[in-house]
């Protein structure tokens, strides 16, 4: 069975209609409560334009942060419905419970075009719950908010969890697949189908256990695989360097071991590190040698040899895709590598190049960084959404669409 678009939704119409629709607006916060990156509420606003232009009366679900199913006024989505409404053009009232007596007076309440977001369901542990009667009770509760409604997927970042508000919930409503979600897996699946050779992929982060499994996926598609971050460094030290301080899965050294005896000609790491003697923003930084990180200091980014080296492999790409920075790039001391491989990439695409970045924190450096983001053939908003779906795994929340 295809699945059914918002364009169907549209085409069916949608005034007066109930519309349940489950955003991703786990944005990031500073320590005031700012969203730093609104990167995913920008994302989200063809949809909700579309509905509530059409005159639907929208409900928004959508979490923020991990509360662990209680109510913690630090991931209240309060600071959410401020910047929608500025960025929708449009009062975006908040309800001040997810499924419970304000909720449903105020969902009661909407008239055509209007937009309610309800409170983090996250607040609620039937959310995740791994019981699938707890998030069947919990999806039902939800969607006695939109009587005679429809449910539309819309939160791409969440796709890869069987979760309440993102898979329960389209089992008991007629479904549709949102703008993003729908242009996130076409865009995704040219690249795990039909990549254009050469084709690299660059993984950064801190785990090489967070990306095992791409990595093995994609070690028998793409030509190259560039890999910087916090998990070069187990790569670094399979290849029996001493990485001192820096983060190291002394676990995974045997993998990496394995998987350069196996993928070596395929896999690209850093000739030199930028190392610091602590972890913070201000401490005394390096330029070394991968056998020259100074007794108990650690390396915090990839050094300007290693971003020339990566550039040159990106240089004749014809397909990227990009996960993970390449050093702490929050500390401008350590940014350069992350921006140096980014504008590569940029270079790349210039050049006729099919380049995505795969969300997550990778998404967010484009930002902090103040890089083009036209520059960039897709930013994907989930991370460890397109990572699984690269990997060739099962996405509940899109298989859900298609029943």
């Amino acid at each position: 069975m295809a699945v059914k678009t918002l364009q169907d939704l549209l085409d069916e119409g949608v005034d007066g209609r109930y519309v349940l629709v489950r955003s991703d607006f786990n944005v990031p916060l500073d320590d005031n409560g700012v969203i730093t990156d609104p990167g995913r509420i920008t994302a989200s606003l063809p949809t909700l334009k579309a509905l509530a232009e059409g005159g639907a009366k929208v409900v928004v679900m959508a979490h923020l942060g991990r509360p662990k199913g209680e109510v913690n006024p630090k991931f209240s989505l309060a600071p959410v419905a401020e910047a929608l409404s500025d960025a929708l053009g449009q009062y975006v009232a908040l309800a001040s419970d997810v499924v419970g007596e304000d909720a449903h007076e105020r969902a009661n309440g909407l008239t055509e075009g209007d937009v309610l977001l309800l409170e983090n369901v996250r607040f609620d542990p039937r959310e995740t719950s791994k019981d699938e009667a707890e998030r069947g009770e919990f999806a039902d509760q939800l969607v006695a908010l939109v009587p005679d409604g429809v449910f539309v997927s819309d939160g791409f970042g969440v796709v890869h969890r069987a979760q309440a508000s993102v898979y329960d919930v389209a089992q008991r409503l007629p479904h549709y697949a949102g703008k993003l979600v729908g242009k996130e897996i076409d865009v995704l699946k040219k690249v795990a189908e039909q990549p254009a050779q050469p084709y690299v992929v660059v993984l950064g982060g801190s785990k090489v256990s967070d990306k095992l499994g791409v990595i093995e996926a994609l070690s028998t598609k793409a030509d190259k695989l560039i890999i910087g971050g916090g998990m070069c460094y187990t790569f670094l030290a399979a290849q029996g360097y001493n990485v001192q301080k820096s983060l190291l899965q002394e676990e995974m050294i045997d993998t990496c071991k394995d998987l350069l005896a196996r993928h070596g000609d395929k896999i690209v790491l850093p000739v030199d590190l930028v190392a610091a003697e602590t972890f913070a923003a201000d401490a005394a930084n390096q330029v070394v040698a991968l056998d020259a990180i100074p007794e108990g200091w650690m390396s915090l980014d990839i050094g300007p040899k290693s971003v020339e080296l990566f550039a040159e492999t990106l240089n004749s790409a014809k397909t990227v895709f990009w996960n993970g920075p390449m050093g702490v790039f929050e500390f401008p001391a350590f940014a350069a590598g992350t921006r140096g491989v980014a504008q590569a990439i940029i270079d790349a695409t210039a050049q006729g190049c099919f380049s995505v970045v795969g969300g997550g924190d990778s998404a967010a450096s484009v930002r902090v960084l103040g890089l083009d983001e036209e520059g960039f053939s897709h930013i994907s908003t989930g991370g460890g959404a397109s990572l699984e779906y690269l990997e060739g795994k099962q996405l509940p929340g899109v298989a859900v669409l298609a029943s």
